[in-house]
């Protein structure tokens, strides 16, 4: 038939189209979305499609350009970064998930090879899922996903040399002189794209953008990544293969980034194809004819892939909260188990009735990796409080016990991101004592050997909280991106120490009257400060006055946080003056050599004349002055504390600094 096609493109996209927007608003992953609409217009269903060959050909060239944009996407120096964690965690799920699969295989009376086979399959994770629904949670940068996202790079790694053992497993390669005789291949192919990306492809790249046409370089990319994928097939190796090392070449050029942007719709239009290829396939009369089987295999991977992940991470000394809830995260089967599960089914080491029972168990653990995330915090947190502290803290060869610190009237800070550093650092500059928790236990190793004042565990325990003195700390900041965590942690700190003063980091500002219920002193949404800073620098764009730009921002500020403030003295439990003043801030100043107050006295009155504000304490040199008597008089350099309302201290705030 002609245009047929454009005719089965049509009912493909039109289909995805209508279950993807009903699966999203069920909270689905797209994928789901994608496959769904495959069985329904595949040959076992409604039978929409006419030329499914055709189809599958447009679908390997989506898994030629998921591997193309891995390899872009894949950093050396990031590896590097995170290896113990990529290396160590990851190799020990894949490896230790692909031996446990193979025992229960041989156990139900499978072949070795089938076995193994098996294991290949379970091993895997969807990286396309799981990430997706990390960054719409925020939880990238929280421990978990840190952990998850190491393991997937790990399996994503894996994906190449496990498709390279297929053959072999079939018995269809020439035993140990195949191997070597392909990792030979695999080995030049590699060599080849080595010096081509320190050489040939900046050349090319160079020569082609000199043009200054985005089509062109568009062209330059496919060419590039098509004719590595066609050249590893033509001596032997996968298309994936060849795919993978030719993002690698352009991972290393000043191009990449550009190259990842405009290949990146190709790839997801044509990575829809491949999970709609794959819904085809799937025959849904097998549920009704296998469903206690089918049931009883996503139970078993989801837990066999959770115990081992948990494992894994535990064995490198994380908690088992955070370690529990990873495994639960990666719990599904990826995308690429469906690239091996064809490559089986060819080469003999699937039956048609297995690969259709394996397609389905797959599918369900797809769909239930949203819940498997969402309850997969409140599960360890019942699980660790059930089990004994000594199994559940983490104490793998890289944890060691903790000594409690002899520290007081110090800070705590919880999380050694990017917030945490930079306090940490300010801190030091100024020689306040401090003492950091991590749950990363390579960052602790790595920050103890720089002399970092720093303990390994979860900030949500009493043990590690009493090791860093909590009981006589000024100051508990929490500085995470887990915002369960950190309700954890200010509710544990207010219990130990009544008195301390919680400083919570969050990401939005919904999450902020959770944490005031729970006694929290100040909660920071990053949410509203990065607002606040866009505005400040738009103004400054338009050249307004710093003076102008502080009253713009300041009545932002009061505006927003006197909503902040009535959450606080709505739930607060704390202890001291800010839960019992309305609308008035603490501010402390230091007396600049152009300030008009340099050498007048308090009873002059022009602290309080020209902005409003009180003097509660002055500060000279080691002597601190409460509540100074009228005739006290203002030197440069004096810090002063001051209370008033925002737009109070921002009026005193230049009288100190500007003098006017």
């Amino acid at each position: 038939m002609e245009h047929a096609l454009l005719q089965d493109m049509e009912i493909l996209f039109g289909l995805a189209v209508a279950t993807v927007v009903l699966f999203r608003r069920l909270m689905f992953p797209s994928i789901i979305g994608f496959l769904a609409a495959g069985i329904l217009a595949g040959p076992h269903t409604l039978g929409l499609i006419q030329n499914i060959h055709q189809v599958e050909q447009m679908a390997e060239i989506g898994v030629v350009l998921l591997l193309f944009t891995i390899g872009i996407e894949f950093s050396l120096k990031e590896l590097m970064r995170i290896k113990h964690l990529v290396l160590l965690g990851g190799g020990l799920q894949v490896g230790l998930t692909i031996l446990l699969t193979a025992l229960l295989g041989v156990a139900f009376q499978f072949s070795v090879q089938q076995s193994i086979f098996f294991g290949f399959l379970v091993a895997l994770s969807s990286t396309a899922i799981l990430m997706k629904l990390l960054m719409d949670a925020g939880e990238t940068d929280a421990p978990h996903g840190k952990i998850s996202m190491g393991i997937l790079i790990f399996q994503d790694l894996c994906v190449v040399p496990l498709m390279l053992f297929v053959p072999f497993l079939s018995g269809g390669g020439d035993g140990l002189t195949g191997i070597l005789t392909v990792c030979a291949k695999a080995a030049a192919v590699v060599l080849v794209a080595h010096y081509g990306a320190r050489f040939l492809v900046p050349w090319i790249f160079g020569q082609v953008v000199k043009v200054r046409s985005r089509e062109l370089f568009l062209l330059t990319i496919l060419f590039i990544g098509f004719g590595t994928a066609w050249i590893t097939a033509q001596v032997g190796l996968s298309l994936a293969l060849g795919a993978f090392i030719a993002g690698l070449a352009i991972s290393e050029s000043d191009y990449s980034h550009q190259a990842l942007g405009d290949i990146m719709p190709f790839r997801d239009a044509f990575m829809s194809l491949f999970f709609i290829s794959v819904g085809m396939l799937l025959d849904p009369a097998i549920l009704l004819k296998h469903p206690l089987l089918i049931a009883s295999l996503v139970v078993a991977i989801i837990l066999i892939k959770t115990l081992v992940a948990t494992g894994a991470a535990m064995s490198l000394g994380i908690s088992m909260r955070i370690a529990l809830t990873s495994g639960l995260a990666i719990s599904q089967i990826g995308e690429f188990s469906f690239v091996l599960c064809q490559s089986g089914l060819t080469a003999g080491l699937l039956s048609p009735d297995l690969y259709q029972i394996f397609l389905a168990a797959s599918v369900a653990t797809m769909g239930l990796t949203p819940f498997c995330l969402k309850y997969s915090a409140p599960l360890a947190e019942r699980v660790v409080a059930v089990l004994p502290r000594v199994l559940t803290r983490g104490r793998g060869v890289l944890a060691r016990r903790e000594q409690r610190m002899t520290l007081s009237d110090h800070v705590i800070i919880v999380g050694y991101g990017l917030n945490g550093r930079n306090l940490a650092r300010v801190l030091n500059h100024f020689k306040i004592a401090h003492v950091v928790i991590e749950t990363n236990p390579f960052t602790v190793k790595t920050e103890r050997r720089k002399g970092t004042p720093i303990i390994f565990g979860d900030g949500s325990g009493s043990e590690i909280l009493s090791h860093a003195n909590i009981d006589r700390a000024r100051i508990i900041v929490v500085a995470i991106s887990d915002a369960p965590s950190s309700r954890r942690i200010a509710a544990q700190a207010r219990l130990m120490n009544p008195a301390i003063h919680v400083i919570v980091r969050t990401r939005y500002i919904l999450e902020m009257e959770p944490l005031y219920k729970l006694g929290v002193n100040e909660v920071i949404p990053e949410e509203f400060e990065t607002s606040i800073e866009i505005l400040s620098r738009v103004l400054r764009k338009y050249l307004l006055t710093h003076d102008e730009i502080e009253r713009c921002v300041s009545q932002v500020r009061s505006d927003s946080y006197e909503m902040f403030r009535t959450m606080s003295r709505k739930h607060s439990h704390a202890v001291g003056i800010s839960g019992f003043l309305t609308g008035a801030e603490l501010g402390t100043f230091r007396v600049g050599p152009s300030s008009p107050l340099v050498g007048t006295s308090l009873r002059e009155g022009i602290l309080r004349e020209r902005s409003g504000a009180t003097l509660l304490m002055i500060k000279r040199g080691n002597e601190v002055i409460p509540n100074p008597d009228p005739v006290w008089e203002i030197r440069e350099n004096d810090i002063v504390l001051i209370l008033g309302t925002p737009e109070q201290l921002a009026a005193a705030a230049a009288l100190f600094e500007h003098g006017t």
